[in-house]
Parts: structure tokens; sequence; C-alpha cells
């Protein structure tokens, strides 16, 4: 990452085990409180607790999820407010984290740049365990074999979230029933999430997906000056209101983009 990211203190947040609605509820919230500098710049790791298919905000659901198989396997359906292509979250099978920081950080790079810009310390952590991770434009990481993680942005009044969601373990096959990659449109409005080859970590290091996280938090606080910290009562409720008035309801959910 820039020097420049290396010049502020980061609150260093997760593994949080919450529902998929909350998790997009605390990624608006945390990037609030950066804005209003309650907050330091942050990372957050997530946990996953329920099987989720999150799309992209300018997407629409029903060119994007099946929803018969969805139901069947037991996937929620969320939208997320950053743009980009729909991933599928497993408990103990994906791993996501989320920066929240001022775009002063990555001034003077382009917003295609400063996906690998913000996404490089985890390229480096891979790299450590022996993964052959790389970086591809404009939002993913990949290894020879295919893509290990996808990164979406929203940008607020000078400030940006990032967030990246990463294979650990998927099963492929899965994916082609429960997303409607490569199918006709059912409507016309909305972003497609493309097809790419997916490229699990687990084809690479025997470690759980739990470890991956705390080796990726671990060289996250090592790399750069920051210190561990937790979500607030206060941040949490205001999250849980979100999901209530906006993240956890059907006219968020399926709106047309």
């Amino acid at each position: 990452m820039g020097q420049r990211l290396h010049d502020v203190r980061w609150d260093v947040l997760g593994p949080s085990p919450f529902p998929a609605h909350m998790h997009m509820a605390l990624d608006e919230v945390l990037l609030q409180e950066v804005m209003a500098g309650h907050r330091r710049p942050a990372l957050r790791i997530w946990r996953w607790i329920e099987r989720a298919l999150v799309i992209g905000s300018h997407q629409s659901v029903a060119n994007e999820v099946d929803p018969e198989a969805a139901s069947r396997h037991g996937f929620a359906v969320t939208r997320r407010m950053s743009g980009g292509g729909t991933m599928l979250c497993e408990p103990n099978r994906t791993i996501t984290y989320s920066l929240y920081l001022p775009e002063s950080l990555v001034v003077g790079i382009s917003f295609r740049k400063s996906y690998a810009e913000l996404d490089a310390w985890a390229v480096q952590a891979f790299n450590e365990l022996g993964v052959p991770a790389s970086y591809r434009e404009i939002n993913d990481i990949i290894s020879p074999r295919g893509k290990i993680a996808g990164a979406a942005q929203a940008r607020r009044r000078g400030f940006v979230l990032h967030h990246t969601t990463i294979a650990h373990t998927m099963d492929v096959d899965l994916l082609a029933k429960v997303i409607r990659i490569g199918r006709p449109g059912v409507v016309e409005r909305g972003v497609r999430s493309a097809a790419k080859e997916v490229s699990p970590l687990s084809w690479f290091t025997p470690l759980t997906c739990d470890e991956v996280a705390d080796r990726m938090r671990a060289y996250f606080m090592d790399t750069f000056d920051s210190e561990a910290s937790e979500l607030s009562e206060q941040e949490i409720s205001d999250a849980q209101r979100l999901v209530a008035v906006k993240y956890g309801t059907t006219a968020w959910i399926n709106r047309l983009p």
C-alpha cells in the first residue's frame, strides 16, 4: 500500500459475526463514523454466520439470483451500498474485509488503481502464506488458476468504503446454480455479473478460513500503525436500525437501479 496509508493510525475491528443485512448496515454506519471524525480510518474483518448472495447497488435481483435455487440452498439475498457484481458468501468458507478511510489517503491515484492500492496488503499476506496471488485490474485478486477475491467501492463526500470478498472454499458448481451468470436477462436495467473462473484459497493452503482471517488481521497490524478496537453499542444499535428501515426491506433489496 502507498506511503500515505502508513501515515495514519488504523482501528482494526473483528472478526465480527453478524447476519448478512447487518454486515451491509455496519459498512454504512462505520463509513459515517469515519466521515464524522468519530473513528480513525478502520479495517473490519467480517465473519459470515449465514449463506448470502450479496448483490451490488447497481444490479437487479431478477437478473442476478435464481430465487428457487437460492431458497433451496438456504441463501439470504442482500444488497450492499457499493457497486460491482454478485458475491456468494458462506460461513467458514468466505472471508470479507472492509476499509473505511478518507479519500485523501489515495489522492493522486486513479479510481481504477485505487483498488490494487487498497488490496495490496492482502495480496502480500496471501504471498506470505505461500499463495501465488497477484492483482488483476480493476478489482480482482487472482492466482494463475483464477479469481480468489473481488472488491467493490463506494465513495461519499471525500471518503472511501472499500470491501473485498475472498473465496476460501467454494463449490464452483453451486455458484452457477444460484447466480444467473451467463443466463439471459429478465429485466433491461442493472449491471450484470461477469463469468470468471474461481480459484479458492483452499487450493493453495491447508489453513482453515478462520486461520487465514487471523493471519490477515495479524499481517495488517504488523504492517500498519494500528490498534485493536471493537464495535460500540451505539454503532451496533445504529446498524440494527438501518437493517429495519433499509437493508432488510424488500424495497431496498429488490429495487431497480
